[in-house]
């Protein structure tokens, strides 16, 4: 149990019971990491309740900080969010690196995308467009262009985007990252699942876990990711309309010396989304399925297929490496795409979940949202179209009982 805020320092809006922690925080992904390693900065005592911290959907993702060439058409106030975020990356890589020693595998490579025939060409050329509306800096090159930055690309491709300010942070090792840097800030683990939000006298008290415990807070933060919907006890009304998306990714080993690819390379094969990412440690991780297929998880030979037919398409090479890990995961899919962040109709309940494809780019503007909110009561203006309070009344979830 997380000890009392030492004297002199912020205290949780609303007051905390004795003996409770300040901030409790249900999920231990990055989303939950990031604002409890920051809401301990601020001097506020912090706990978090999950079974394995560090895992959830950063295992299987891979990390690409893509605020340009993951724009999407309606999603324009996301897009401002997610540039703050990556602005904020290289401070906030710089700075977990130094409180924990670790290396985040956060490489400044730059993202290409390309165009494999007439039509994928066509479809670039207007999301240059739509870039260029909004204010973006990314560079139109012929096919020859992106062969000579990329030579292994397919003699087939038709052009392509160059996105510099597009990088990459390795999901896994962040994540292994912030619980240290939890443990170092004083953070306390509950490794067990919450069961039951409790609530008294119209507030979020805290919660009951799986084997009964009860851990009182000041504050309750709900960032379960996917199963953030889930949790007993939160009013009807108020349960965060979040629902699974399952994705599968490989993860390929390049040879020593021999890099298959020097950025990020994206691109769409017969409809498919496919992107390849290269790491620093010979590691390529290749992706993205997206699929509405509630709580399965299952790695299916069709998946696996897909992948790699597209990823050979675009650049031939990748079927001579090593298969090392086929993987499928479940991102916190919202109503709109965005996040829900900061305080819910229920006082003392904040949430911080729903980030879907962008949880690894918005962890760092995430956290310093949760810790405004958690101190102050209040959202900064930057994430004030993301209060959860947007979808009125929460949609109604119909996926089946997560299995084991």
């Amino acid at each position: 149990m997380a000890s009392s805020a030492p004297a002199g320092t912020p205290s949780a809006p609303g007051g905390t019971p004795s003996g409770a922690a300040d901030v409790l925080v249900v999920g231990g992904g990055i989303i939950g990491l990031v604002t409890a390693w920051r809401a301990a900065q601020r001097g506020l005592a912090t706990a978090v309740v999950d079974p394995e911290p560090g895992g959830g959907a950063a295992q299987v993702a891979a990390g690409m900080l893509a605020a340009v060439t993951e724009l999407h058409y309606g999603e324009e106030t996301l897009l401002a969010l997610n540039l703050a975020s990556a602005r904020r990356y290289p401070e906030f890589a710089a700075e977990l690196a130094e409180a924990t020693g670790l290396d985040l595998g956060y490489r400044r490579c730059g993202t290409l995308a390309v165009a494999l025939d007439a039509d994928d060409r066509a479809h670039l050329r207007e999301l240059h467009a739509f870039q260029e509306r909004s204010g973006l800096t990314s560079e139109w090159l012929s096919g020859r262009e992106c062969r000579r930055l990329e030579p292994m690309l397919a003699p087939g491709v038709r052009g392509g985007l160059r996105v510099d300010d597009d990088h990459q942070v390795d999901p896994r090792r962040l994540a292994a990252a912030l619980v240290t840097a939890c443990e170092r800030a004083g953070v306390a683990f509950h490794r067990t699942w919450a069961a039951r939000l409790t609530v008294a006298a119209d507030r979020a008290t805290g919660v009951v876990t799986a084997d009964g415990t009860e851990l009182p807070a000041g504050q309750v933060v709900l960032a379960g990711g996917s199963l953030s919907g889930r949790l007993d006890g939160v009013p009807e009304g108020l349960v965060p309309p979040v629902r699974p998306v399952k994705g599968e990714v490989l993860r390929l080993t390049m040879r020593e010396g021999a890099p298959l690819l020097g950025r990020t390379v994206r691109a769409v094969v017969r409809g498919n989304p496919l992107y390849l990412v290269p790491r620093e440690s010979g590691e390529l991780v290749v992706g993205a399925t997206s699929e509405e297929q509630g709580w399965d998880t299952t790695v299916t030979a069709g998946g696996v297929y897909a992948l790699l037919r597209d990823a050979h398409e675009l650049v031939p090479g990748i079927t001579e490496l090593a298969l090392a890990e086929t993987r499928a995961g479940l991102r916190p899919g919202s109503p709109d795409n965005a996040p829900l962040l900061g305080p819910t109709g229920l006082d003392g309940l904040l949430l911080a979940t729903g980030h879907y494809r962008n949880g690894v780019l918005l962890t760092p503007v995430t956290g310093d949202v949760l810790a405004h909110a958690l101190t102050t009561g209040e959202l900064p203006s930057e994430a004030r179209p993301f209060t959860p309070r947007r979808f009125g009344a929460a949609l109604a979830l119909s996926s089946p009982e997560p299995t084991a």
